[in-house]
């Protein structure tokens, strides 16, 4: 009898000290959590920084250590150096409209924020034929939005709710790039006086620059620096060659990475290595034309890829200039090793790990930072383990 008065304690305390440790890991920050992983050339630590984000979209960094996300139904987010979450979002956001796709997408902090403290936020927004990814500046005080000049417009407006792009990148010399997807409209990938389905050049007030490819171009819509792109939702400045790179998803595979150059056209919907949903069959002319670019790389079948950052920091020696891509179908980060032009190899990390991966960031501290897409998403990082 003692023995088994003993035997219940003992049980009623391990299952008193099992409450007790789930209690804890639902109260603790779930940067607590964390997993190594081995790769090729790096081990690393995946660390969950922030959970609580619903569809995460896009994540920038200021100065004083705090993190910017946008959740794409229509909020902007402030986590601090620490990894807290701001309970509030942030406030004086114009109205958006959270459809299919969708929603409150991109932020990029200016190159000169110090000076200027302008942020950008790339969102759709309701108007005359449907909706459209438009483009706004601010300055953040307090938790809020002050002095919101839009800079950008995309038109016409449709009334689809997919294929809205959009990235926002500076280049060195301060040039604004807007990705656009095509808006489930092909032919409009093609049109010369339609914003739908290229990467538009701007300065950052919303000016067009002089030397863009079509300001000379009758009918062209200025803005245009290239066309014939399906749908940008990664792009990302080469360190070595300061040119832009974008990938876009494709139909049913032909998922492309390109070097964005100006009056290019990127081919879609006239060629494309993809096929039609479903029924399999050929798109436009085949995959390759005269006056048509071909991808650096293209994926088939489709990884879906979100988000992209060449390895700019020094934390991940191994990395240095590799490019680095999320995968939103395949769920993986993807490590891209390449000679100038040329990939010459492809290495799958968090493969079904953490989820469908939608941004991926250089950190300040020389640290990998994603985004998941999920109702309950989350902000990780990569760390390097000896």
């Amino acid at each position: 009898m003692p023995f088994l008065l003993k035997l219940a304690s003992l049980i009623s305390g391990w299952r008193a000290l099992t409450a007790a440790l789930a209690l804890l890991c639902a109260l603790a920050p779930a940067r607590v959590l964390a997993q190594v992983f081995d790769s090729e050339l790096q081990r690393f630590r995946l660390t969950i920084v922030t959970g609580g984000l619903e569809h995460p979209w896009g994540l920038a960094f200021l100065p004083d250590g705090r993190m910017l996300v946008s959740e794409r139904p229509g909020r902007l987010r402030l986590i601090d150096a620490k990894g807290n979450l701001d309970p509030q979002a942030v406030k004086g956001l114009p109205p958006i409209a959270a459809i299919g796709q969708g929603g409150l997408l991109d932020v990029a902090v200016h190159p000169a924020f110090r000076q200027n403290g302008w942020i950008y936020l790339s969102y759709v927004a309701a108007g005359t034929g449907g909706y459209g990814t438009e483009v706004l500046r601010a300055r953040l005080r307090n938790r809020a939005l002050h002095d919101v000049q839009v800079v950008f417009r995309m038109r016409p407006k449709s009334a689809t709710g997919y294929h809205f792009g959009s990235r926002l990148v500076f280049d060195r010399e301060g040039y604004l790039y807007i990705t656009l997807g095509d808006r489930g409209e092909q032919e409009r990938a093609q049109r010369l006086d339609d914003h739908a389905g290229s990467v538009i050049r701007l300065h950052d007030d919303g000016r067009v620059p002089a030397d863009n490819p079509f300001v000379r171009q009758a009918g062209a819509l200025p803005e245009k620096f290239t066309l014939g792109n399906r749908n940008i939702q990664g792009a990302a400045v080469h360190p070595a060659t300061g040119e832009l790179w974008a990938h876009e998803h494709g139909p049913q595979g032909g998922d492309e990475i390109n070097v964005i150059r100006a009056g290019v056209n990127y081919g879609w919907p006239v060629i494309t290595y993809g096929r039609n949903y479903g029924s399999g069959t050929r798109i436009g002319e085949g995959s390759e034309k005269a006056g048509m670019a071909q991808p650096v790389l293209q994926w088939t079948p489709s990884i879906a890829p979100s988000g992209m950052a060449f390895y700019t920091g020094n934390r991940f020696p191994a990395w240095q200039g590799d490019l680095f891509v999320g995968a939103l179908r395949d769920q993986m980060l993807l490590r891209i090793r390449l000679d100038g032009e040329r990939v010459v190899r492809q290495e799958a990390l968090l493969k079904s790990v953490i989820g469908r991966i939608r941004d991926v960031r250089n950190g300040p501290d020389g640290l990998l930072y994603l985004l998941t897409d999920s109702p309950s998403g989350v902000l990780a990082r990569l760390q390097p383990v000896p």
